[in-house]
């Protein structure tokens, strides 16, 4: 993927949370929501939020939610292992909470360490009762986008659009 398609499918996900009224978009650094977040501290309504870890970002969303706000948790998808537990607490208090998971350990990936918890995202999320959105190709984000936003913030539902290697290409680390 070249850094123009990168920043054209950023730039087209950003406008979608911004419209759906997402402000807060907590993260933790990597490569496949960098231009994401770049977007945000640009942008004068919306503010990023750098964590420590992936957990802390499910009780900041809870958190947005309690408060009336909307917030999304952007993160690589080894960092999902970090947040069954916290995910319990979206189970069970009913909250909205929209995850952005850009996938590691999937189609094309070189480093053999990136595959046991690449396959397990979709069956945590799963087992916690997050509906799960994937985008493999460019034509997918739009339609997994919006699917995902309306489970979250219309229905109330723990969701995730999950960036597969397809769609980001595959890292050569």
């Amino acid at each position: 993927m070249t850094d123009t398609d990168k920043d054209t499918w950023s730039a087209r996900l950003f406008d979608h949370l911004i419209e759906a009224g997402v402000r807060l978009f907590a993260y933790v650094p990597d490569a496949g929501n960098a231009r994401l977040i770049e977007l945000a501290e640009a942008h004068n309504e919306a503010r990023p939020v750098l964590l420590a870890s992936e957990q802390e970002g499910v009780a900041i969303c809870a958190g947005a939610d309690l408060v009336g706000g909307r917030a999304v948790l952007c993160m690589q998808s080894s960092g999902l292992g970090n947040c069954p537990n916290f995910l319990s607490l979206v189970k069970g208090g009913g909250f909205p909470v929209l995850l952005i998971v850009s996938m590691r350990g999937d189609y094309g990936e070189q480093n053999p360490w990136q595959y046991p918890m690449g396959q397990a995202v979709e069956p945590i999320l799963a087992a916690m009762g997050v509906l799960s959105f994937r985008v493999e190709r460019p034509e997918d984000l739009e339609p997994a986008t919006t699917a995902a936003l309306a489970a979250a913030f219309r229905a109330g539902k723990g969701a995730a659009l999950v960036l597969s290697q397809k769609f980001l290409g595959a890292k050569a680390f």
